[in-house]
């Protein structure tokens, strides 16, 4: 629903816009200009939609290998004592939690297809032991911020995107999104805990955080000892070393558990091409929406105007290009996704905005939407302060992925 409203108001105010425009400064050529744009966002959006289908493929197929393999089975046992903490309402060996840990695991590793029926699942767990049915519970909305947290390991997704528009490297993102996402989930973990009174200093919770964050400082410590040439060396090292080793982690174990790993990648190759196929009309419909909104100079008022005030403030505006991306994120994944699709394309791929823009998609979820698909599943109008946290833990998201870009792409 906030997309329709979304799509039909860019329309609309690139109309206003390029009416003005035809006024005050004679622009004749204007709405040529806007229907050039719907054509040519057309075609790119189906371009890429075309030339997803063999990296989103291979991916997938990994995945699918991981899946099969148990590792989202063992990431969820490795988070099971923490988990207990964090939901002291939910009863013991609940059947909710193995659902929410698979779930969470699931979106860590990029599995969205299987992490979305798992957390549909959870959401009907727990709303069996929720007393007032219409109502957010505590665990409920802990495990919805927790979601639109977004906490990913790999950003498999973003990384096939960089590919498709011939980035230099599509995994030097990685770094940045995974910090960037570890900020955004402890800023909506610690804001949900200290409203629902949840004991941060218990020494489960204490140790699971504490070893997180000693690790994310040491890397950015790490990494800030090095001058740009090193960081970006190692950085891109690292991205890569690691990726690759989950690679042969999900092999070496699916192996190991017997799995058919050539079937078992076959088989999530087909997922991949069908979501590649069935992305496009999604996709046609966002660009071209933005490319007449960009079109008509609208966004060029909004972008320039923020810089304005940026510069006046003595801050530095190159990331104000992202902004268009940041301010979508908490509506609309698909539009987020478009707007970041749209600065890799006007920017570069490789340019400080294209690779910002990848980090602070990636750096968070869709509140909006988890919200009205988590709750909306089971009936619950009152969402009490689940609203707020995760716009907290947006908020967070996006500040962080912009001071990382800067940090690693500057």
């Amino acid at each position: 629903m906030v997309l329709n409203y979304i799509w039909i108001a860019f329309f609309l105010i690139a109309f206003v816009v390029a009416l003005l425009r035809l006024i005050f400064l004679q622009d004749v050529g204007i709405f040529s200009e806007l229907v050039n744009a719907t054509f040519d966002n057309a075609r790119t959006g189906f371009d890429i939609s075309i030339g997803l289908t063999g990296v989103l493929t291979l991916w997938m197929g990994f995945m699918k290998i991981a899946e099969k393999g148990g590792m989202v089975d063992l990431m969820s046992r490795a988070i099971g004592p923490f988990f207990s903490r964090l939901f002291p309402s939910l009863p013991k060996n609940h059947p909710a939690y193995g659902s929410m840990m698979m779930n969470l695991a699931a979106n860590m590793l990029g599995l969205d297809n299987a992490a979305t029926p798992m957390g549909l699942k959870a959401m009907k767990e727990m709303q069996s032991v929720n007393k007032v049915k219409d109502t957010a519970s505590d665990a409920q909305i802990m495990f919805l911020v927790l979601n639109t947290s977004g906490l990913t390991i790999i950003p498999v997704t973003i990384m096939v995107y960089r590919a498709q528009f011939g980035a230099a490297n599509p995994a030097d993102i990685f770094l940045p999104i995974l910090l960037a996402t570890f900020f955004s989930t402890l800023v909506g973990l610690v804001t949900v805990s200290l409203i629902q009174h949840i004991r941060l200093w218990d020494k489960v919770i204490l140790t699971y955080l504490g070893g997180m964050t000693l690790l994310v400082v040491s890397v950015i410590w790490g990494l800030s000892q090095m001058d740009k040439e090193q960081m970006r060396v190692v950085s891109l090292l690292a991205a890569n070393l690691i990726l690759f080793l989950f690679i042969i982690i999900f092999i070496v174990r699916a192996v190991i558990r017997k799995v058919n790993v050539y079937e078992a990648f076959i088989e999530g190759g087909k997922e991949g091409f069908f979501i590649a196929v069935k992305i496009i009309p999604y996709l046609i419909a966002i660009l071209v929406a933005i490319g007449v909104f960009r079109a008509s100079g609208a966004m060029d008022f909004v972008v320039d105007a923020v810089a304005r005030v940026v510069a006046f403030l003595g801050g530095d505006t190159d990331f104000v290009g992202v902004l268009p991306t940041a301010l979508m994120k908490p509506l609309s994944g698909s539009g987020a996704r478009g707007m970041m699709i749209d600065a890799m394309n006007t920017f570069g791929v490789d340019s400080f905005v294209g690779r910002l823009a990848c980090t602070v998609q990636g750096a968070t979820d869709t509140t909006f939407y988890i919200i009205a698909v988590y709750f909306g599943s089971v009936g619950i109008r009152n969402t009490r302060h689940a609203l707020v946290c995760g716009l907290a833990a947006d908020f967070a998201g996006i500040i962080a992925a912009i001071l990382l870009g800067y940090f690693f792409f500057s």
